[in-house]
């Protein structure tokens, strides 16, 4: 049964920076100065967003799925109260291989007179793919590929696919999703994009071998967040 609400809230799902803090909206930024509150994955990454753009006064709550924060119904709750809420994730879109997606779902089902509005931003999805110089007129994204159960089954799965497949991967694993890949896919073209919009951000393409190789040689390069894409 949907829950009484006091007073007409809203809910913005608010897209921030991938990298470069620059990466914001007027809107966002509009958004979070006239909310109650802001629902953080990490409140010490989204202080730091906040006091570049000298948003003050503002009170925080941490929200992640998989771990401890403020529940759903708790949002709910302050919903129902009047409250208008933002929900931001570390960097990027919320709901897009970040939490999002199950309190959006929650609030429809027990809020359904609540609004729910999208304020756009960056994706690393969207970056990697207006700069790799791949076709990209049909494509799979992935987000990131699970880490044991499943994950074998999917490298046969891209190995075969007939469309462009995208995916997330940590500096943790990168090199045996290479592995994994020459495995499977060795005469494939591999995009990789890492730390997009950074001081670092770099681009490279070749065979799963050529960039294990590449980076088993450069090890430094093994850090932050890579966007894998695999041509058919």
């Amino acid at each position: 049964m949907a829950l009484e609400i006091k007073f007409m809230s809203t809910l913005f799902v608010v897209g921030t920076p991938i990298g470069n803090l620059e990466d914001i909206t007027l809107r966002a930024l509009r958004v979070l100065k006239e909310v109650d509150v802001i629902l953080c994955e990490d409140t010490r990454m989204t202080k730091r967003l906040l006091e570049k753009y000298e948003v003050v006064g503002k009170q925080l709550f941490a929200y992640n799925e998989q771990k401890s924060g403020v529940s759903a119904e708790r949002v709910c709750a302050l919903l129902q109260d009047g409250k208008n809420v933002a929900l931001v994730s570390d960097a990027g879109t919320p709901g897009i291989s970040d939490p999002g997606s199950m309190l959006v779902q929650k609030v429809r089902e027990a809020l359904p007179e609540v609004k729910i509005e999208s304020v756009p931003g960056a994706s690393a999805l969207t970056a990697a793919l207006s700069i790799a110089g791949v076709p990209v007129h049909d494509f799979v994204f992935l987000g990131f590929l699970p880490h044991k159960k499943g994950r074998e089954t999917l490298f046969k799965e891209i190995a075969t696919s007939e469309r462009t497949m995208i995916f997330y991967e940590s500096p943790h694993r990168i090199l045996k999703t290479l592995e994994s890949l020459q495995k499977h896919a060795p005469e494939k073209r591999i995009t990789i994009c890492r730390e997009l919009t950074k001081i670092h951000e770099e681009i490279k393409s070749g065979s799963a071998s050529e960039l294990l190789e590449f980076f088993k040689t450069n090890e430094e390069k093994v850090r932050g967040e890579f966007v894998v894409i695999v041509q058919n």
